[in-house]
């Protein structure tokens, strides 16, 4: 049984002694009120591990355009999963997801052979134990990826990387790796740059934006169902037409210093937020 079960249940067990104890007329210290339901704890643990002291400054600085709290919500994530997080490069999401799993549930960084931000990853982990201590990192080769033993994972989550294997030819293999490693009833969350209404994937590729009808096709073809779509990553002040792509705005910067006040009043781009999720009869 998954710890967070026996800390629910304990819980509701020490509520119950209060009351007891407050009915037989005894004075009890005043008590923090103590979570109401599962729902409620998971939110205060991901609360705890947007605000922990082990995130970096500048990645925190980010959160007012990355809204974690809330995507992570949305996509349902919970302690007690075991999680994969495709592509994690610097460990911007990382520095929440390790820590939120670290004691009930399971990180596991899917990152590329050879790919110079794992020995990043690594030294971070080894110098914060208590909030990397259990999270794992394997190699995946992204043009004939495995992520893990078919099943057993609840929820793949995928951060502005569609477009790489969109502009490499390699989207379809992922999309179909995260079906074959997810569990049924298992949560795909991806977020993307999101392309003007309309575009075909050709106009944009080389941009960085993503037709949402492609990225959602992507993920049906695999095998998932849409199951929800949110706006909390939509940025009105991006137009999607720069210079650079989306690598003009912030945090790239590909302009140098060339109109960048510009850039920074727009803020990071504006993307699409989908919730797949693959059907409980699938094998």
């Amino acid at each position: 049984m998954k710890k967070l079960a026996f800390a629910c249940a304990g819980l509701l067990g020490l509520t119950a002694s209060f009351a007891s104890l407050a009915a037989a007329g005894v004075d009890q210290p005043a008590q923090a009120t103590p979570p109401a339901s599962a729902g409620q704890l998971s939110a205060s643990q991901l609360d705890k591990a947007v605000a922990g002291s082990w995130r970096s400054p500048a990645n925190k600085a980010r959160d007012q355009y990355r809204h974690p709290k809330e995507m992570l919500t949305f996509f349902g994530i919970r302690p007690d999963m075991t999680v994969i997080e495709i592509w994690p490069s610097g460990g911007w999401f990382t520095e929440i997801l390790a820590p939120f799993l670290h004691d009930n549930g399971h990180y596991i960084g899917a990152v590329e052979p050879g790919s110079k931000s794992t020995a990043a990853l690594q030294k971070k982990f080894s110098f914060a134990p208590a909030q990397y201590g259990n999270a794992k990192l394997v190699e995946v080769n992204h043009k004939a990826p495995v992520l893990g033993a078919p099943g057993s994972a609840d929820m793949v989550l995928t951060f502005r990387n569609v477009h790489n294997w969109a502009a490499d030819g390699t989207a379809e293999a992922m999309f179909k790796s995260f079906f074959t490693v997810l569990k049924p009833g298992g949560v795909l969350g991806v977020e993307d740059h999101r392309a003007d209404a309309g575009k075909k994937l050709d106009e944009v590729v080389n941009s960085g934006y993503l037709p949402t009808d492609y990225v959602i096709k992507l993920a049906t073809d695999a095998g998932f169902k849409l199951d929800a779509q949110s706006e909390i990553n939509a940025n009105p002040k991006d137009d999607h037409n720069h210079p650079k792509g989306v690598w003009t705005l912030p945090p790239t910067y590909d302009m140098g210093e060339t109109d960048k006040a510009k850039w920074t009043a727009i803020g990071e781009s504006d993307r699409m937020t989908l919730r797949f999720v693959k059907p409980a009869t699938a094998k």
